[in-house]
């Protein structure tokens, strides 16, 4: 089976969050499972030179866009027998940053059509297209409407994946005829409230929807959650599927992570204390093996649950423990982080950055991991830390439900410690729940960290669950 990928970024060649991630690890495996698996991306900027200098021209055409005729130069790749291909256009990609640009709108527009128009320059003719997210929900209207008259094309099936509903990509309805170029009698396709909506677009037009969790597959049907489209998700039901994430395990290793101070497996988890000893070294704080480590690495934005921690961080840091928090965000959590640092200086540290290499090292040294997110699609952080040996605490929503089961202490089961009410004193009695276990039976908190090491977190059984689905589209 024939499957391009289509998405804004891609590990690793340019990144900014979780969706760079799956598109590094996702393709890669589909088509270890005798896949043709090809991704494109835009050539941005950003791209290292590195990368840029050894990749191979392949051609070039142009791309009409409303009245616009823009050129279009396609690059190629390899990596992990997955061949990425690059679209070159300077006015719209020869820019720092890859998103928050006036032009958004038009840019993605191009990006969309541009892709379509490059299977005609390399002659690769996907069975499955599959998009990620409102920067590529157009392609499959753009298929629909212009493409389908290409042999290629005429039975190309789509495949559009929601990573996070909040981003829409909304604009004025002008968008529709001026940039678009969508026929009147299309139109209702894209626009949604009295505007255009990207994403809206990508569902109806897609022949299957897919979320990054069971979970938030069914929390964005509800209001709450869909920020507008749960109308078009309840009409859409039958094609919605959820499919949990996974993390590239080959990346995400404690064993040979360079990033750690001692690298270990589940056989020489003991080693873990030297990471702790460095990293509190390192932060300044006097190392106990007796006293828990608690890191959250996150942006520090409401959805992520940092006004929880910030309502309650006094009674949190009254218990024996050390905090670290890794992240950047609003300027208000972002104060009171600051300003808590100075008051508990021997026990707290905030880092307002985000490192790469200190998360790595916060993963390898935290004995519990906090995510007390109030929306989280599917959630990277905990899977990594459960890989790494940190004992999850989680509020109950998205990924986060789906892979993280309460600890039961009448019969030992579970993986961490959940909260389903988005509320602080809930998030502080399981904190206290967790330190308690910690520090009164270090057996069944050694053995939430096994449960956590040896869970199977890879993409081998989600890329089967994705290939499943493009099967049963294509037959």
């Amino acid at each position: 089976m024939k499957i391009l990928y289509v998405a804004s970024e891609a590990r690793p060649f340019v990144k900014t969050g979780g969706l760079g991630d799956v598109m590094g690890a996702l393709p890669k495996t589909v088509a270890s499972m005798k896949n043709d698996c090809r991704v494109i991306i835009p050539l941005y900027e950003e791209i290292p030179q590195e990368y840029r200098q050894t990749m191979r021209f392949v051609g070039s055409t142009y791309v009409d866009l409303s009245w616009r005729r823009q050129y279009l130069g396609v690059f190629e790749y390899t990596v992990d027998n997955v061949v990425y291909y690059f679209i070159d256009n300077e006015y719209y990609f020869k820019r720092k940053g890859l998103y928050g640009h006036f032009d958004d709108g038009e840019r993605f527009a191009f990006f969309s059509k541009a892709v379509l128009e490059a299977c005609l320059v390399t002659g690769f003719y996907p069975d499955v297209i599959h998009a990620n997210d409102w920067h590529t929900a157009l392609v499959p209207v753009f298929l629909d409407i212009f493409y389908r008259n290409v042999e290629g094309l005429r039975n190309t099936k789509t495949v559009f994946t929601i990573h996070n509903i909040e981003y829409q990509g909304k604009y004025d309805k002008y968008l529709a005829g001026d940039i678009l170029g969508i026929p009147e009698n299309w139109r209702s396709i894209v626009e949604c409230d009295d505007d255009v909506n990207y994403m809206k677009a990508g569902i109806e037009r897609a022949n299957i929807v897919t979320t990054v969790s069971k979970t938030y597959a069914e929390e964005i049907k509800d209001p709450y959650y869909a920020y507008g489209l749960a109308g078009i998700l309840n009409a859409r039901d039958y094609k919605i599927r959820g499919v949990v994430n996974g993390i590239d395990v080959d990346v995400f290793n404690p064993a040979t992570d360079k990033n750690l101070v001692a690298n270990y497996t589940l056989k020489t988890v003991a080693k873990r204390a030297e990471n702790k000893k460095a990293l509190c070294e390192l932060m300044g704080f006097n190392y106990s093996p007796d006293r828990p480590l608690m890191v959250l690495i996150s942006r520090l934005t409401e959805q992520k649950g940092i006004d929880l921690v910030a309502t309650v961080l006094d009674e949190m840091l009254q218990a024996d423990i050390q905090l670290v928090v890794l992240g950047k965000g609003d300027w208000k959590y972002e104060t009171i982080l600051k300003n808590a640092e100075k008051t508990y200086n021997t026990k707290m540290r905030a880092i307002i950055n985000f490192s790469q290499e200190l998360a790595s090292k916060l993963y390898g040294a935290a004995d519990m991991f906090l995510m007390p997110s109030k929306s989280e699609p599917c959630g990277l952080s905990q899977l990594i830390a459960m890989r790494y040996g940190a004992v999850p605490i989680v509020r109950e929503t998205g990924g986060l439900k789906d892979t993280v089961h309460a600890y039961e202490a009448w019969n030992g089961q579970g993986n961490g410690f959940t909260f389903a009410n988005y509320n602080a004193g809930d998030m502080c009695h399981v904190i206290c729940e967790a330190i308690d276990l910690y520090h009164d039976n270090k057996g069944a908190y050694a053995m939430l960290q096994q449960r956590g090491m040896t869970a199977d977190f890879s993409w081998t059984r989600s890329a089967q669950e994705y290939r499943n689905i493009y099967e049963s589209i294509c037959r």
